[in-house]
């Protein structure tokens, strides 16, 4: 990996963790367009730069992160679902990560629904997490399991999630954002366990390429997450939505027309 490699990559995590749009989608899709050799420390690379845009969430919500422990009890209950699937369906997660058809076919189909989504949820009534129970924190954290297959999107499936438990969009985003630390944290750490039994090691290089990685995802998503609530406020899913059916669309019909994409 160069790190013009790594900037792009990193350029494109940051821009879509937290947007309704998959950045594992994304982030496969950009390697196939670079034509990237998938090798171990790439697999790597896509998932623990995620702690860069966790970083930002951290930074921009901090007040939040010390301000009860029934917040933190709520982010328990709400990554319990997804920890326990992850674990149970760890190698069928990591097929998917070279099915580039598949999440050409979930960006298209999740396109839809959020056309639909600001319509089914008009009436919400809770404008924080301070509001919803742990039971419901729960279902939230049922609907993040949907996202474990790539090109779902985690920040779409739990937004949602938050939506049908009665939250307003920016509540729902925001809670989708703080969801994501527990979770992102946890997924870079299975995935640096995995790397090391398989006998491998991160180089010197490799570690400077994950701390540049790291630091572009920080920067680009602390710009992505303010951005995103102004346009969400203002717009809804709506054009995330069209967004989605044009990149999955486009990427189905290269497929049908039989064009050649590597896939990870």
């Amino acid at each position: 990996m160069t790190y013009l490699q790594a900037l792009i990559i990193a350029i494109v995590e940051g821009l879509t963790e937290y947007l309704p749009v998959s950045s594992t989608g994304h982030m496969m899709i950009t390697t196939a367009v670079l034509g990237m050799e998938i090798t171990p420390f790439v697999k790597l690379f896509t998932v623990a730069i995620q702690l860069g845009a966790i970083l930002s969430v951290v930074v921009l919500y901090f007040r939040k992160f010390f301000k009860s422990v029934n917040f933190y009890f709520k982010l328990t209950i709400a990554f319990i679902p997804s920890a326990i699937a992850g674990l149970l369906l760890g190698d069928w997660i990591d097929a998917q990560l070279e099915n580039v058809f598949g999440v050409a076919i979930a960006l298209f189909v999740g396109g839809i629904v959020l056309l639909f989504v600001d319509n089914w949820f008009k009436n919400p009534t809770k404008n924080s997490e301070e509001e919803f129970n742990f039971f419901e924190a729960f279902k939230i954290g049922v609907f993040q399991c949907l996202a474990l297959f790539p090109g779902v999107s985690r920040s779409a499936s739990t937004i949602i999630g938050g939506m049908t438990q009665k939250l307003t969009r920016q509540a729902a985003a925001e809670f989708s954002f703080f969801l994501a630390v527990p979770t992102m944290f946890a997924a870079t750490a299975k995935k640096l366990y995995d790397f090391y039994k398989l006998g491998l090691h991160i180089s010197s290089e490799e570690i400077k390429l994950l701390a540049f990685g790291n630091l572009i995802a920080f920067i680009v998503a602390l710009i992505a997450i303010k951005t995103f609530i102004g346009i969400l406020n203002k717009f809804g899913f709506k054009w995330f939505g069209v967004y989605r059916i044009i990149v999955g669309g486009l990427l189905i019909a290269l497929f049908l027309f039989g064009a050649k994409i590597a896939v990870l």
